[in-house]
Formats: structure tokens, C-alpha cells, sequence
């Protein structure tokens, strides 16, 4: 069972940190990534953490360049991978990093691959949780797109078409 700590910012400027159990929550959850051609490019390993969700991915025969990373809302990975449906969004925020009113839960900062087309990256997520709203009944999907996030334009940052997916599996 994972520990959640909750913080509240008080008027006179303390903090209050409360602690809870979050019943049903996973320790661990992992996404095969597969390309259009259903060919692997890798691996993303998830691991909940005090602070949120810890995404570990090892990566390959990807093409170099920048890229969005982002989890999306539906675990289904069927080429050209629209099946996977938008980001994550559980509170419906809207997107983007550098969005005033954003952001999803499901957005994460580009990965830039190299012109091997190998990457190994770790990315902390502190909006996403390993519980049983990110393991609904339609799942989750870790989407990697052809370009990179523009970090502001909603829905989705016009990264363009979805080049690899992996359905999300505790």
C-alpha cells in the first residue's frame, strides 16, 4: 500500500502535512511501447513514490529529435494510436506545462532523443498516482507523438501524430 502525504498551505504560513493510506493503489505498473508497426521501442517502468510517480523509460529505434511524452486517458494501443484517447486529465484541467490554466495530469516534459534513437530517461510526475483512477475501467496509455509539446496550446500541445504506444499494466 502506497503512503500518500498530503500538504495545506495555512493563512498565517504554516504548513500542515497529513498522512493517509491510499487503499488499492499499486506499487509498481509498467507500458511495453510499441511503434505503428507493432515493433518494440522499449520499456516504461512506473514506480509510486511519496511524491508522486516515478516513470522510468528505456527506449529505442525511435527517430531523433524531440518528442511529447504523455500518459493518456484510455489503455488501448492500436495504431495510429488514437485509440489511447486524450491526456489523463482526472480533475480537467486545462493542457500544458506553461499554461496558466493547465495542466493535465497526464503531461510531462518532451524527451529529446538522440540520433542513435536511444534514450533512458527518468521523469517524476507528481499529478498521476498508481490508484484506481488511473486504473479505471477503460486503463491508461503512456503516448509518445511525432513532435514535440508546445507546452500551451490545449487539448494536447501540437505534438502532431502518436508514433509509439504502451498500455499501462500494474
Amino acid at each position: 500500500m502506497m503512503r500518500r502525504i498530503g500538504v495545506t498551505m495555512l493563512a498565517a504560513g504554516f504548513v500542515l502535512v497529513a498522512a493517509s493510506q491510499t487503499a488499492g493503489a499499486a506499487d509498481r505498473a509498467s507500458a511495453e511501447m510499441m511503434n505503428a508497426n507493432g515493433e518494440s521501442v522499449g520499456t516504461v517502468a512506473l514506480r509510486a513514490t511519496p511524491q508522486g510517480t516515478l516513470l522510468h523509460a528505456t527506449l529505442q529505434n525511435l527517430p531523433a529529435g524531440a518528442h511529447a511524452f504523455h500518459i493518456h486517458a484510455v489503455g488501448v494501443c492500436e495504431p495510429p494510436f488514437k485509440s489511447a484517447g486524450g491526456h489523463y486529465n482526472p480533475t480537467g484541467a486545462k493542457h500544458g506545462i506553461e499554461n496558466p490554466e493547465g495542466m493535465h495530469a497526464g503531461d510531462m516534459p518532451n524527451i529529446h532523443v538522440p540520433a542513435s534513437g536511444a534514450l533512458e530517461i527518468e521523469v517524476l510526475n507528481t499529478l498521476v498516482s498508481l490508484d484506481a483512477a488511473l486504473f479505471d475501467e477503460d486503463g491508461a496509455a503512456i503516448v509518445i507523438h511525432e513532435g514535440p509539446d508546445d507546452y500551451v496550446s490545449d487539448p494536447a500541445g501540437a505534438a502532431g501524430p502518436r508514433i509509439a504506444c504502451g498500455v499501462i499494466l500494474e
